[in-house]
């Protein structure tokens, strides 16, 4: 029984792919060695870098037709202007339907810089202005002792015989109720309160701004715009009052800092404008960005959903100063189109499968390169040593 059991063994044995020699018979070189030590460091490095693979999750990206119901779009903005003040500057907003929300003030944050981009100022978050409706009832002044009150001139924009404006904003609110274009260089009131001296103060090139924040708007197609002068509607279309300067006046440079259409994640487009500064090289120079905005969804790997947008870009500019292009304003203005797809990128963890798999192909195939490179130089060496001895070798 035991003579059959080895003549089995010696049969299994045959089956041997790994067959050994004695250790006698073994030579080791100091070319073997250096193989063999380059050989472990290139199975560690790409092991390592395998398995750091394998923790880092797999992003998978499908497209489908967008059926979500999201009321309002969030957008997300850095601007800074280095050659306006933030006293002249105003952001507007609109969408396709013609809804305007004018003076974005109250979700606006302003902060006064020097020409170097250093903060001057806290920044400061305004309210939204509107004009104040007067009517029959407006009471009238309370008169003093120190000082007589006197009815303002509102120059033709009056209700009533008893309506006064006392002050350039009064004008202004008057001729914006009669929906007619104030001009406030020919008000008496706005030149007793400077108007104009702290609107050419918003030209000297002495103060820069900076305006952020994020604004909630319609879900669907529109644009905003950052421009200098207040702004007001006339018969339904958006004017910036901008009197007594020329177009030629405002230098539009700026810098964006960042512009984003919902959360921020890096495995997508979704800031492409970051960092982008443009400058213009005289001024009344016009900046167009078409933005084509593609709804996004990010399932991370512990099923977390995060709704965000990425988007596209084309850029134009031109002159819009008297006498050069084809009329229009001086600004940066952003319009948007919403695309009726959108983008699902889903994280999935890797297989251990997959990772045995890739671990034992390299480690089996550096092995096998690095036997056929040290078979190879051991014969070389072998021939040139046996060439020296017989003196044969030149």
């Amino acid at each position: 029984m035991a003579h059959n059991g080895h003549r089995v063994l010696d049969s299994i044995k045959k089956f041997d792919a790994f067959s050994k020699t004695i250790e006698d018979a073994q030579i080791r070189t100091l070319s073997g060695a250096t193989i063999s030590v380059i050989s472990f460091t290139l199975i560690l490095i790409l092991v390592v870098l395998e398995f750091n693979a394998y923790l880092s999750p797999n992003i998978e990206q499908t497209l489908f037709v967008d059926t979500t119901r999201s009321h309002k779009l969030q957008i997300n903005f850095d601007l800074f202007i280095p050659t306006i003040s933030c006293d002249y500057l105003s952001l507007d907003a609109m969408d396709s339907t013609g809804e305007q929300h004018m003076h974005i003030e109250h979700n606006v944050f302003k902060r006064r810089m020097d020409l170097d981009g250093n903060p001057i100022d806290e920044a400061k978050k305004e309210d939204i202005t509107t004009p104040k409706k007067a009517n029959a009832t407006t009471e009238k002044p309370v008169e003093t002792a120190v000082a007589e009150v006197t009815c303002g001139s509102c120059y033709g924009a009056e209700f009533n015989a008893t309506h006064c404006c006392n002050s350039c904003q009064d004008v202004v609110d008057a001729y914006r109720e009669k929906r007619w274009n104030p001009n406030i260089h020919d008000f008496e009131q706005c030149k007793k309160e400077q108007e104009l001296d702290k609107a050419k103060e918003a030209y000297a090139l002495k103060e820069a701004c900076q305006i952020y924040g994020k604004i909630e708007v319609n879900r669907m197609s529109g644009s905003f715009h950052l421009a200098p002068g207040k702004s007001f509607s006339i018969n339904h279309i958006h004017v910036h009052d901008v009197q007594p300067f020329l177009s030629s006046t405002f230098n539009t440079t700026h810098v964006i800092n960042h512009l984003s259409f919902g959360e921020k994640i890096d495995y997508a487009s979704t800031h492409p404008l970051d960092g982008r500064k443009a400058i213009a090289e005289e001024g009344g120079f016009m900046f167009n960005y078409y933005l084509k905005i593609v709804p996004t969804m990010y399932v991370f790997l512990n099923g977390t959903v995060l709704h965000t947008n990425q988007f596209s870009v084309t850029t134009y500019q031109r002159s819009v100063a008297a006498g050069k292009g084809e009329g229009g304003m001086p600004g940066v203005f952003f319009s948007y189109e919403l695309s009726p797809l959108m983008v699902k990128i889903t994280e999935k963890s890797n297989s251990i499968g997959h990772l045995a798999t890739n671990i034992c192909a390299i480690v089996g195939g550096i092995y096998v390169v690095a036997s056929i490179i040290d078979s190879f130089l051991h014969s070389s060496i072998r021939v040139i040593r046996k060439k020296v001895e017989l003196g044969k070798f030149s």
